[in-house]
This record gives C-alpha cells, sequence and structure tokens, in this order.
C-alpha cells in the first residue's frame, strides 16, 4: 500500500469536509444563537452539532467501512472501540467557549487514527477561511482563502524570546512555576488547536496544557506538529496514545525542537 499517494488522496476529500463543516458553523456564528450545558458543563450549540452531522454523513460516503469517534457521539462502549484498528476521530466545533465569546478562535478538527496512532489530521479555522493538515510521509501544509498550499514545518531555532502559548479559556497557575524557570518568554492566548497551528507554522515555541482535555481535542493537532517537525508529550512520561478506555489525557507539552522538550522535560522533574 501506497500511504504517500493515498493520504493526498483521502486529505483532500477531508479538507473538503472540513471546510463545509466550517460554513454551517459561520452561519450559525453570525445568527442569534443560544447553547446549553452538557453533562460536564461543557456547552453545546447547535453549530456543534450541526459540523457534526455534516462531518459523520461525508465521512461515512468516502469511507464507510471506517469507524467514527465525535465529541458529539462518543459514548461507544470501549468493548467496541477497542477493536477498531483504524477510525476517524473529530471535534466538530472545537474551541465552542470562543464561538460563543464570538472571537473567531474556533475549529473544526478532523484525524485519522491508525493503530492508535494520528496518521492524518486536518484542522479549518472557520472564521479566517485557513485549513492546516499533515500526514504521514507527506508532511504538513497551510493554504487561505483556497489558494496554493505551502509547506509549513516548525522553527529549528527558537528566538532569544520563547513564544509560549496559553489557553485563553483554561488558564493554569501551576503554569507559572515553569516560567519562573523559562525567564525570558512571551505568553500568547488563544482558544482551540490553533495553538498546535502556530507552533507547527513556526509562530510559536512551547503549548503547555495542565488540565483536561480529550483525545479529540488532540489528535488532529498532534499530526499537524509532528509531520511538522515539531513534538507532544505527556508530562508523566507515558507514550502518547489514542483509543484508550478513558479518553481523557494526560497533561501534555507542545513544542517545536528538541532542546525545548529536554528544558521542559527537566522542569517537569523538578515540579
Amino acid at each position: 500500500m501506497n500511504k504517500k499517494i493515498e493520504y493526498r488522496d483521502l486529505i483532500e476529500k477531508v479538507i473538503s469536509i472540513s471546510k463545509e463543516a466550517g460554513k454551517a458553523i459561520m452561519e450559525i456564528y453570525h445568527s442569534d444563537f443560544n447553547y446549553q450545558l452538557k453533562e460536564d458543563l461543557s456547552p453545546l450549540t447547535k453549530a456543534d452539532q450541526i459540523s457534526h452531522q455534516i462531518i459523520t454523513r461525508k465521512l461515512k460516503l468516502i469511507t464507510p467501512n471506517i469507524p467514527i469517534l465525535s465529541e458529539e457521539g462518543s459514548n461507544i462502549p470501549f468493548k467496541d472501540r477497542k477493536k477498531w484498528k483504524q477510525y476517524w476521530l473529530i471535534d466538530p466545533l472545537d474551541g465552542t467557549k470562543e464561538f460563543i465569546k464570538k472571537n473567531g478562535e474556533f475549529t473544526v478538527n478532523i484525524a485519522l487514527i491508525e493503530g492508535n496512532i494520528s496518521t492524518l489530521g486536518v484542522i479549518n479555522v472557520p472564521a479566517t477561511n485557513e485549513t492546516f493538515w499533515g500526514s504521514y510521509n507527506n508532511g504538513s501544509f497551510f493554504s487561505k482563502n483556497d489558494n496554493t498550499s505551502q509547506k509549513i514545518e516548525v522553527r529549528e531555532k527558537s528566538l532569544k524570546k520563547l513564544k509560549i502559548l496559553a489557553s485563553r479559556s483554561h488558564a493554569n497557575p501551576l503554569i507559572e512555576n515553569y516560567l519562573e524557570e523559562i525567564k525570558d518568554y512571551e505568553i500568547i492566548n488563544i482558544g482551540s488547536s490553533l495553538k498546535f497551528c502556530l507552533i507547527a507554522s513556526g509562530k510559536a515555541d512551547i503549548y503547555i496544557r495542565l488540565g483536561p482535555t480529550s483525545e479529540w481535542d488532540i489528535a488532529a493537532g498532534e499530526a499537524i506538529i509532528k509531520y511538522a517537525g515539531g513534538q507532544i508529550f505527556y508530562t508523566n512520561g507515558k507514550t502518547l496514545t489514542y483509543n484508550k478506555r478513558d479518553l481523557l489525557n494526560p497533561n501534555f507539552i507542545v513544542t517545536n525542537n528538541r532542546t525545548n522538550a529536554e528544558m521542559l522535560m527537566r522542569l517537569i522533574k523538578k515540579y
């Protein structure tokens, strides 16, 4: 099987699906909408639901034999999921809080998981009509307004002042311990999986997440990061993997190069 050709053909279709979902999200974004709270107290809007419906319907058309796990359709028993060798993992609207705040910092995330590894990821930014994607053996790319795609890579050397990303809606005081050690840095607050995209495209260096996230929050971003030359790792030292019994992620760090990764691991051990 020639995965390089296969992924390129498949990813064009997935990009198209993400854009269709993004357009539907923007129609609701520009309307008067309300929201409700799910059992975990996270918000749910009509945009989350419509995006989920579009993506799942379209993925079933192009890959009828590949199962789907979505944030809005995650109640699939582990006894069934654990048999999957390949499946789609999607977050129909990542950054619902940012969507409600109407700051534009929300995304559509679609990833292909194979052997519990993210091998293909697409992130669409509906508010700016930008799309980021990465896949095994192809690398990572970016396009805006349907223009020609351009290859993206993390920057190998950080600037003197590290650019560190923080979640706009999920601040964590424990990060202050790391920042006191790093000293020379600039904090950039931004929502959703846009943080992965900034690091993958060489515009930032580090994203530290100490707090609850789910597998669909990181899968597409992880593919884009690693195929752009960066890395993501759990702070507990365990190997990053998908389709766990518990779909929550441990704390993790995303970084652009090995030097920063080693520095951060030293800080983790210290604290």
